[in-house]
């Protein structure tokens, strides 16, 4: 990495002191690729720092990942060793920070290996840590990591400074007060998310080249963005850096059919030319032009994973989007557009009477329930996303890539 010390150390400052606040006696994890060393070394410094009890640092390594797809029996290839879950139910058990770093080096490492062995194997996700994450049952947070075959895999060439230029801009690290402009975008996005609950929209329909489909929401919809809290009452936010305004979908209302508009990079494999679609709230088609049989393993992971979880809309004022650039990263990428999961609800998005529910009582309401969650992108200027109301009123929501509301 060839982000000097000092740019280094402000990123740590920012992730620690704006994503996610470390307080003394933290406990703090840190997930990375052996490549996101300097980062992770730099959050550990920080966060010590601050007064942390104990920082633990993860490296995974993708090519091992590799040899497993290649070797190992098909029937291990969906097992997560339990200290891997042993550890994020520790760090719920005291309420800690958790940071996750993307930007893997190699997103098309899996590309000729068999699709569904590839789809089988999940590492690095584990489900523990989705349900610290789906509950906010710690400080969490994603931020990006730039490193040389990231750039490669994105320019055709390994130029780290390049693409940690772009990184600065969409982080603000570039404005002068990093940190107050976090809080003036965040403040922007909330207003937009208390915008669309007052509208007490039923449905919202996209439209563009490939695209045609419709999105039933749930009583009430409730839209939001990524500051969250935890039960302890300690606000953080989810993604650095974050652009959206999102909201948990009706998954038994959705019927049509929707092509993403970038590439998505899932666990080892690009899936190219992405198109589903609904029936009934259920995936009854999938294609691409590459990775079909990836997407089609995730999502008979369980009945949740062939539904909706999750709508969020984006608008062209994106820093991300305006950057030009396709990263090959979901962090980056759905913050650049509009996107839809599929798999597992936000609790942020549920509305409130159905948050106090448990997990079958939601579902029956509407709540899609599952094992996984995974962000495609669905938006851009050719793409118009229309509100529909109890009535069946329209109200354009974005066109071109620009709000109408």
């Amino acid at each position: 990495m060839t982000i000097p010390p000092s740019e280094l150390a402000g990123y740590a400052d920012l992730v620690l002191d704006v994503a996610v606040p470390v307080l003394p006696g933290d406990r703090v994890l840190v997930n990375a690729e052996i490549e996101h060393a300097p980062l992770a070394r730099a959050l550990a410094e920080a966060a010590y720092a601050r007064g942390a009890r104990y920082v633990d640092v993860w490296y995974f390594d993708p090519y091992a990942k590799l040899s497993r797809v290649r070797h190992a029996a098909p029937d291990t290839l969906g097992e997560v060793p339990s200290w891997l879950d042993a550890r994020n139910e520790e760090l719920a058990r005291h309420g800690g920070v958790l940071v996750n770093l993307r930007g893997t080096a190699t997103p098309d490492l899996l590309a000729g290996q068999d699709q569904v062995r590839a789809g089988l194997d999940r590492m690095p996700y584990l489900s523990s840590r989705q349900r610290l994450q789906l509950g906010n049952l710690v400080r969490w947070v994603m931020v990006p990591c730039p490193t040389e075959e990231w750039a490669r895999a994105i320019f055709g060439e390994p130029d780290e400074d390049r693409l940690w230029g772009h990184l600065r801009s969409v982080l603000r690290l570039d404005r002068p007060d990093p940190r107050a402009a976090w809080e003036q975008r965040i403040a922007e996005l909330l207003a937009r998310a208390a915008t669309l609950n007052a509208m007490r929209l039923d449905a919202v329909r996209l439209e563009g080249p490939g695209t045609d489909l419709t999105i039933g929401l749930l009583p009430g919809a409730h839209w939001t963005a990524a500051r969250l809290e935890t039960p302890e009452g300690h606000v953080f936010q989810a993604n650095l850096p974050t652009e959206e305004v999102f909201t948990t979908p009706d998954h038994r209302r959705v019927e049509g059919t929707v092509r993403a508009t970038r590439p998505l990079a899932l666990d080892g494999n690009v899936i190219r030319d992405l198109e589903l679609t609904f029936t009934a709230g259920v995936v009854s088609e999938v294609r691409a032009s590459s990775g079909a049989d990836v997407v089609r393993t995730h999502q008979a992971t369980d009945a949740g994973a062939a539904r909706l979880g999750e709508l969020a809309l984006v608008d062209g004022s994106s820093p991300v989007g305006r950057s030009g650039v396709t990263y090959l990263e979901t962090l980056l990428d759905e913050n650049a557009t509009c996107h839809l999961a599929w798999g597992a609800g936000l609790p942020p998005g549920v509305p409130g009477p159905l948050r106090a529910l448990d997990p079958a009582a939601q579902e029956a309401a509407g709540v899609n329930v599952s094992g996984v969650h995974v962000d495609f992108m669905v938006g851009g200027p050719e793409v118009t996303v229309t509100g529909i109301g109890h009535d069946g009123g329209e109200v354009e929501l974005l066109r071109a890539d620009e709000w109408q509301v």
